[in-house]
Formats: C-alpha cells, structure tokens, sequence
C-alpha cells in the first residue's frame, strides 16, 4: 500500500505582474500509480479541462498529456512526472533497465535549482529511447517536432491549426496564448528532437567489483564506485541537415510570440554541432568558440532563422534568447556526456533575478556567479578573457555565453538573439514585456468602459503611475519621469474612425536603462476583444 500527501489548500493564482513564471514543454512520461492530486485536478477544472468545455476524457486527464499543468517545486514536478525514465534500449544496449534522465527533467530541475518559484508544464509525450537508430530518428523527427511546435514545417498549412477559441485543439506552444502570465518558454527537447544518431559506447562497461571483506553491522562500508557509463555517450549534436529544422521550429516559435503572445520570450539552447556539420558549415575547427559565430551565420541560425525582415517592425530574433554552451553540473551526471542543455537553468536565473532585483537588470555577470557554483565544466570548453575582439566575445553579443572565470563558471552575456543593437539586452526586452503586461491589463479593465476623454485621461494616469515606479527602481533612463517615458492617448493617437467603433490607441514611449534608442509600445484595445501590443524602434 502506497501513502501519499498533498496540499490540502489549491495553488495561489499568480500575480498577473509576475516575470518570473516560466512554461516547459516537452516529453516525459506520467509517472505510474500516482493518482491525479486534488490540487492539480482543482486547477485544470478550473480553467475548463475537467467537466468543462474543454474536457476530453477521464483517461485524457490523467495522463495530463497536452494539459497545462502547474508547479512551484521540484519534489511537485517528480510525483506526477517520470523524469527520470528515458530508455537506452536499442540494438546495441538491449538491457531494458538502463535508463538516463529526461531533458525535460533535467530542465525542470535546474530551473527550480537556480530560484525559480512557479512552472507550467505541458507534457507532449513519452521520451523515446536516446540510442535510436538514424532511420528511426528521421522518421519520426517530424512527429515529433510537430508535437512540440505543430507549424513549424509550414505556416500556410500547418499540421493542427491554431484556433484561438477552440483551446481543446491546442498542442505544443499553442497553450502560451492561454498561459498570460507565462514569461519565459523552454522546449528542452528541441535540440535532441533534431539531433542525428548518438555514438553508442565503443567498450562495454563491466558491472563495479567491489572489494571482499567483512564489516561489522554493514558500518563503513565502502560507497560502489560511479557508474560512468553514461559519460561516454555522446549528447545530442546536429549535422548540417538536422540545423534546417531545428531552424525552422526556433523561427515558428518566435513568429508564434511576435502574433499571439508577445510578452514572453523564448530560451533555448544552441545545439552542440556534430563534426560533419562543422565541417561543411564552418569550413574547419580549431577551438569551440573561435569559429562559432560565423558557423551560426553560415549555418543561418541566427541571422535567416529568428529574422524575417517585413514581418514586423521588431525583428522575430528579439523574442528568443540563444545560450552556449552545455553545462555539466553536479546533478548532471545521470545525462549523457554529462551535460544539459542550458536553457532550463537560464530560464532560473532569469526566474530569479526578477523576484529579487527586478526583470529589467542583466542576469550575467556577479549576480550568477553564486547560483552556477554546482556548474563544473562546459561541453565544449571555451574561454573568456582575450580582449573585446576575441571570438568569444564577438559570439557572446549575440548569445548568451557561459564561460570560466577565476571565480568559477559565470554567464558572461544577457542578450536575444537580435540582429538589431536596440532590441539585442535581455533585460530592456523583458522589460518590455512586463510594460506590454501591465498595460494590457489595465487596458482590459476598462475594455467596456465607454470611450472618450474621461477614459483616456484614467488610462493614461495609470500607466503613468506604472512607467514612474519603474523608473523609480532604475529600469528607466532620465533625471526625470518626463526624460525616461512619455503617454499619449487623445485624438493624436486616434482617428475618429478608431473611435467610433471603439478603438482606444495608447502609445507608450520608454527608454530602458541599457538601451542606447527610445522603444515605443502601442497597445490598441478594442470593444470587440482584448488589447494587443505591438513595439517599433525610435531613433
């Protein structure tokens, strides 16, 4: 007989000005015989999913597969989900026991190891067995990545199509348009999902011997020695083939945001390029980082991927923030190689920092010195200290860069992967985001309040009063609130057309504390929906 215990009280809903909120979507199994808590069956109630509109099943429920589920600790994430059950069994290692930990898990764990406080977590679907064959792996990468980002192949005919009032249909990413106050997205899979066939071990591992001897009442007895054999399976790495897709999913994401929720901002990790890719791509190899920046031009990763010129006016790239390289923590060594992927334990600093020192400051530097001090080593090495025009730091203006330092590991960079300099610091575009929040909140306050001079004055105060306490912390640029934001909403931001069928035009113009150009945000309400928000650069 089994005994479990669970809050008798169901989760705090969040603040809806919270920053910190992140969402893990990815492959984990349900872990088995753990029925479904009173809490979390509370919440998805709740929000429809149970004997709601949204309800498919009592089966459906409590696999919680494609269900937005929430968490705010580890110990909550490890009772509903096997993250620790990702099969090895192939052709080469048949014994069906040898298992590794789950990137989603891994993810999970870091996040909640650096600070983080809250996570959704939407299950997609089972892991599948990480030494699969390369036929198998071609064939359902796009199963799987579909499962994950359900248009990234094709926009114009995607495989499920997003209906925004239909969330029955919604798979993947598709929850951020439900999950408001999610900031932070993380897909631990994505790079696994499109990478190429791992190596198997070459040797074969014999079982630890441990040595003969008596002891008294089994005391002091000699701890087995670590089983390794994990460490010489390689992670996951993309060739120059296996980049396209992982591409096109990063591209998709972002593209997602800019239309449907564009205050959240992707983390992910940069694959670790296979030796083929590197070839054909970076045309040689000396050291990891020397050549990394071209390679990711030349592989269109940063500039064709996360860029589309003439879509917005805010380039897709300043929606993702890229992190190299792959980290080896204490923890971590039930991963192959030894590594994980660093986008879960970013996406915890960045958790972090906003509930200590607010969204808007830069995670690198000190600040993450004290949290990485479990981060033994990076897969590949790199170095950090050569001078402003050394490889390392050319690549870290574009990504955020983990590297050694005499203080131990330190993220060197917090940037997006923005070509354009105004929209390219982390911080001034998370800071965006939570004004973009803010202000669509206070927006659909008052969304059917009539409109005229009376509203627009009551709005324009407000989000006064929001912009002077964050210029107040330091997140804005001036001697005074007039040098740092400005608020319009009159007849100069509307026509009478806009307001005779109940539009309301807000625009908003700031200057983050580490941007070097004024960023201006226009949030449109109208009668017949909520707010959107959309940004363009001002010089």
């Amino acid at each position: 007989m089994s005994l479990y215990f669970e809050t008798a009280l169901p989760l705090a809903p969040a603040s809806p000005n919270r920053t910190d909120v992140a969402c893990f979507i990815g492959f984990v199994a349900r872990r088995s015989g753990v029925p479904l808590p009173a809490t979390v069956r509370e919440e998805l109630r709740t929000a429809g999913w149970v004997q709601g509109p949204w309800h498919q099943g009592e089966d459906a429920l409590q696999s919680l597969e494609n269900l937005p589920v929430t968490v705010e600790s580890w110990e909550a994430f490890a009772r509903l989900f096997a993250w620790e059950e990702r099969p090895l069994k192939t052709e080469q290692v048949t014994d069906a026991r040898a298992a590794c930990t789950t990137y989603m898990g891994a993810a999970v764990r870091s996040f909640f190891a650096r600070g983080g406080k809250r996570a959704v977590i939407v299950r997609v679907g089972n892991p599948w067995p990480y030494l699969e064959s390369s036929v198998r792996r071609t064939v359902r990468r796009r199963e799987r990545l579909v499962r994950l980002v359900p248009d990234f192949a094709d926009r114009s005919m995607p495989a499920h199509p997003f209906d925004p009032t239909e969330p029955r249909s919604w798979r993947g990413i598709y929850h951020l348009y439900g999950l408001r106050e999610v900031s932070l997205l993380c897909l631990p899979d994505l790079p696994d999902a499109c990478a190429v066939e791992p190596t198997p071990p070459a040797i074969s591992l014999p079982p630890p011997v441990l040595p003969e001897g008596f002891v008294e009442c089994s005391q002091d007895e000699p701890a087995p020695p670590q089983d390794r054999g994990l460490r010489l399976i390689p992670a996951p790495r993309l060739d120059s083939r296996s980049f396209a897709p992982w591409r096109l999913a990063v591209a998709s994401v972002c593209a997602f945001l800019a239309r449907h929720q564009r205050e959240a901002i992707l983390v992910a990790a940069l694959p670790l390029p296979h030796l083929e890719a590197r070839r054909v791509l970076g045309g040689g190899w000396v050291h990891a980082e020397s050549d990394m920046l071209g390679f990711l031009r030349r592989a269109g990763v940063i500039e064709s991927a996360v860029s589309r010129e003439g879509v917005d006016p805010v380039p897709h790239g300043a929606f993702v923030q890229l992190a190299y390289p792959w980290l080896c923590t204490r923890a971590g060594t039930d991963l192959p190689e030894g590594a994980e992927p660093p986008d879960g334990l970013l996406a915890g600093l960045m958790a972090a920092n906003a509930l200590t020192r607010g969204t808007f400051n830069s995670v690198a530097g000190r600040f993450s010195v004290p949290l990485l001090n479990d981060v033994h080593s990076t897969v590949p090495p790199v170095s950090w200290g050569a001078g402003p025009d050394s490889p390392s730091e050319q690549l870290a203006e574009r990504v955020c860069l983990f590297a050694p330092t005499p203080d131990g590991i330190t993220l060197h960079s917090d940037v997006t992967a923005s070509p354009e300099p105004a929209s390219r610091f982390g911080g001034a575009r998370r800071l965006m985001g939570a004004l973009m929040r803010a202000a669509r909140i206070t927006g659909e306050s008052v969304l059917f309040d009539g409109n005229g001079p009376a509203l627009w004055a009551r709005v324009r105060h407000s989000i006064e009063d929001l912009l002077e306490a964050f210029w107040r912390q330091g997140a804005l640029v001036g001697s005074a609130a007039a040098d740092a934001f400005s608020v319009r909403c009159d007849r100069s931001t509307m026509t009478q057309n806009d307001i005779d069928n109940g539009r309301m035009l807000v625009e908003i113009s700031v200057r983050p504390a580490a941007s070097i150009e004024r960023i201006t945000v226009v949030l449109n309400l109208a009668s017949t929906g909520a707010g959107a928000g959309s940004l363009r650069e001002v010089a």
